[in-house]
């Protein structure tokens, strides 16, 4: 590994699953030859404006696609012959799960205060679209920033952090079969980001319990608490709306209609996140090594096909998110070309299906480990063996 902190990595089957190995090219971790400054030079100004018109735009697009949606499911399904709605029905949690999982990144948007100038709206808008999604806004929004802050950092990054192998459960290696990974991967995606909400699972160690709902957790300053405590709030008026729903529809029409799509989302959340910040290809930092833009750039764009732009886009413009988190979704795919002649190799794409580069993933990144013959000590990359 040079001075670049290239190597070549041939662990990786080829896609067409063939014989032989295929090299993945490894990020640079130098320092780049180039600042934050002059990338921002290199964007068009107009890209950081922000339009509470046409953010709005946006979610009301996505709000009436998901209302389309729940009234197709409300008064067509139910008048299918059998067996259209065995058919039918998980057609609408694919496509309600996608529109939703839009509604959230717009959501997550409002916690960057990218979706309009006004820090109320943003505040407003992003508490109630997360709350109606189960998720605390103002509890997830300090520590995603935190997240932003400290990207690539083993020791300060909050969420998707990669153990060394010596801290690894001693059964990984024997969930890193077929059987194995297919079943970490249901459970991850399925039950991973309430976990994380509830346990901080996979997230930033502390010193003693970390939870997204508790006010008092060492997630939190003392000056976030109070709007930790309306963000749970938030998800109590939810929750009692869904009960009501429940004691008039029942249980069952509300996990249809709600649950399930929801699930679709939380899938989704998870995918997307672990597949921006774990790859083969990128390395992490101890604090001997890692600086701000080293770990912005130590993330991954992805390419979902067409639900890029049913997701707005944060799929396949990641890089410049982390660069640059105020800019509007419907500007990054402008900025993204922008910047990547500035780039050049520190940007980082992989166009593999995000189905299949989830279980590459699962089996090529277990835990991290400086290389043994490298003098960089503080850069740690993804490894598999035991």
């Amino acid at each position: 590994m040079g001075a670049g902190g290239r190597s070549n990595i041939a662990s990786i089957k080829p896609r067409g699953g063939g014989g032989g190995r295929v090299t993945i090219r490894r990020a640079p971790n130098s320092k780049p030859p180039f600042t934050l400054s002059a990338l921002k030079q290199a964007i068009p100004p107009h890209c950081f404006q922000r339009s509470l018109l046409k953010s709005f735009i946006y979610l009301i697009y996505d709000l009436t696609l998901a209302s389309v949606f729940y009234f197709s499911a409300t008064y067509i399904i139910p008048t299918l012959a059998y067996p259209l709605p065995l058919l039918a029905w998980p057609i609408y949690w694919a496509l309600q799960g996608c529109i939703l999982t839009g509604v959230w990144v717009i959501a997550h948007e409002c916690g960057h205060h990218a979706f309009s100038d006004y820090q109320r709206v943003d505040d407003t808008v992003g508490l109630i679209l997360h709350s109606f999604l189960l998720v605390p806004y103002f509890s997830w929004k300090y520590s995603h920033r935190r997240h932003h802050s400290n990207t690539g950092s083993l020791d300060r990054d909050e969420v998707f952090v990669p153990k060394p192998k010596s801290k690894i459960s001693w059964y990984s290696k024997y969930l890193n079969t077929p059987l194995g990974r297919l079943g970490s991967l249901i459970v991850t995606l399925m039950l991973g980001w309430p976990l994380y909400l509830l346990f901080n699972a996979s997230g930033r160690p502390y010193d003693r319990f970390a939870c997204h709902y508790d006010p008092n957790g060492p997630i939190f300053s003392s000056r976030e608490r109070a709007q930790v405590m309306v963000s749970d709030l938030g998800l109590i008026g939810v929750l009692f709306l869904l009960y009501k729903v429940a004691m008039a529809k029942g249980l069952a029409w509300l996990i249809c209609i709600y649950g399930v799509p929801l699930l679709v989302v939380n899938g989704f959340l998870v995918t997307i996140t672990y597949l921006q910040h774990t790859h083969p290809s990128l390395p992490h930092y101890d604090s001997s090594e890692w600086d701000w833009l080293k770990g912005a750039l130590a993330t991954m764009d992805r390419d979902y096909g067409v639900i890029n732009k049913v997701f707005h886009n944060i799929t396949d413009t990641h890089v410049a998110h982390h660069l640059f988190s105020t800019m509007p979704h419907y500007h990054a795919m402008e900025a993204t070309k922008a910047i990547k002649p500035i780039l050049g190799e520190y940007y980082q794409f992989d166009g593999l299906p995000f189905y299949k580069a989830l279980w590459r993933e699962a089996k090529e990144c277990l835990y991290v480990e400086p290389d043994e013959d490298s003098h960089e000590k503080g850069v740690f990359w993804y490894k598999n063996q035991f």
